[in-house]
């Protein structure tokens, strides 16, 4: 049995804990928040002992594998001493806030040797992997994504500096996607604004963003991401090259050519389908079933941050 703790119990980590719980080969040894109450309401559902305190934590439970599930301004070293002791990480998205630190953390799970995955479960849905094998070894021209929803209910969303805003902190596992399928950018360029959500209490980060980038590959890119109560929450992916127009809008994936359109229709839970990898790489050693693995969780975080930057200076950021 794989033996697991989880920090944080909040809105994300009740999806790992309840898939950690449905997995016949961990389990749940330990949940630790520093919110009163919230590690044993936890562990009431789900078993295992609860925690206020992460060394205390790591210092009374043999671990195999962390679930880090902690906002991005809360992260502090636990990577670093989860790694020490050999212990593998799930680390959800985004990895943080600071680009120095985590370029710091990524150094010390390199050396450390363990198994170090990250939150973008998007890339697990079989309409993504899908896209993925459809779109090699073809020449991709223009890439276009939008998100757009409501604001989450978290107290520390609204402040900026504590979230990164809704391109850092939500809207990155579109970005990923984009980096995932399209391959690296090199010049990225955004407007953002704080329009309609000025009444809200303590909000210091934008409601809409426009996002431009180049990649590498030469092709033009551009994510509009914004959170105006809506009625619903609509995100969308589209990718062009010739003689193809490849859509992805929820689990479901269409591919249109000159003369016929497919559509498959994604089925199953990809937040299950990545926790279940993570915990059989844990088992087995094999890496290769990480599909978002810690460096290059680092390197989307990096876009969406200059991404930030851009805004603020009015300046593009080239890499």
């Amino acid at each position: 049995m794989i033996r697991i703790g989880v920090v944080g119990a909040g809105i994300i980590a009740s999806e790992h804990l309840k898939h950690i719980h449905q997995n016949d080969r961990a389990e749940l040894a330990a949940v630790c928040d520093v919110a009163p109450g919230a590690a044993e309401r936890a562990v009431r559902q789900y078993g295992g002992k609860a925690y206020a305190d992460f060394d205390e934590m790591l210092d009374r439970e043999k671990l195999d594998a962390i679930f880090l599930c902690v906002p991005p301004f809360a992260h502090g070293n636990m990577e670093e001493k989860a790694a020490e002791r050999g212990i593998h990480l799930l680390v959800e998205k985004p990895l943080g806030l600071r680009m120095d630190e985590v370029r710091r953390k990524a150094e010390a799970l390199e050396q450390s040797g363990v198994i170090a995955g990250s939150g973008y479960c998007l890339r697990y849905m079989e309409s993504v992997q899908r896209a993925k094998r459809y779109l090699e070894g073809k020449e991709i021209a223009m890439v276009r994504a939008y998100r757009f929803g409501g604001l989450p209910p978290n107290p520390w969303w609204v402040d900026h500096a504590k979230s990164g805003g809704q391109l850092v902190e939500q809207t990155t596992h579109n970005v990923d996607l984009m980096l995932y399928l399209a391959g690296d950018v090199r010049k990225i360029s955004a407007d953002m604004g704080l329009l309609l959500s000025r009444d809200v209490p303590g909000i210091t980060t934008p409601d809409a963003a426009s996002v431009n980038m180049v990649f590498a590959s030469g092709a033009l890119g551009h994510i509009d991401t914004g959170f105006f109560s809506q009625p619903d929450g609509r995100s969308s992916l589209e990718m062009m090259g010739r003689n193809f127009r490849l859509t992805l809008e929820g689990s479901h994936l269409t591919i249109t050519e000159p003369d016929q359109t497919w559509v498959f229709r994604g089925r199953g839970d990809f937040y299950q389908a990545q926790d279940d990898a993570f915990i059989q790489a844990v088992e087995t050693g094999d890496r290769s079933l990480i599909l978002a693995p810690y460096g290059e969780a680092l390197r989307t975080l990096e876009v969406t941050l200059a991404a930030n930057e851009s805004a603020k200076t009015g300046l593009p950021v080239i890499f």
